[in-house]
Formats: structure tokens, C-alpha cells, sequence
């Protein structure tokens, strides 16, 4: 599994795909597709293509994880 190259939120793309959630998670990227298929996950589905609005993943990761405490 690939180290993610950003540093920051502010460097992700506005639109994150399963790869990329899965690199910024540090899991597997069949674990990445699983996970923009759970409830509860900010995902947007366009045609047939899953992304995630930055801002959401971020809020998603800090309720997930106890970050706003």
C-alpha cells in the first residue's frame, strides 16, 4: 500500500475517489469501495462514479475519530 503524498487537507482534491480515501485511511483499496458503500458515508454518486466532497470526508474523519474533542 502506497504512502499518501499529502501532507494536509488543504492539499487533497475537492473530489476524493475510493483510491484516495483508501490512501489517506492507510487501508486497502477494496477496503476504500467497501467503505464509500457504507451508510452513513459522505459519498456522491455521479453516472456511475463514487466520489467524496473533501469537506465532507474531513467532517466525516473527525466525527469517526473523536477529532473535534
Amino acid at each position: 500500500m502506497k504512502e499518501s503524498v499529502y501532507k494536509s487537507y488543504d492539499e487533497l482534491p475537492l473530489f476524493l475517489n475510493a483510491e484516495t480515501v483508501a490512501k489517506l485511511l492507510g487501508i486497502s483499496p477494496s477496503s476504500g469501495y467497501e467503505l464509500m458503500h457504507e451508510k452513513g458515508f459522505p459519498v456522491l454518486k455521479i453516472g456511475s462514479r463514487l466520489v467524496v466532497p473533501k469537506e465532507k470526508f474531513r467532517a466525516w474523519v473527525e466525527q469517526n475519530t473523536g477529532g473535534n474533542e
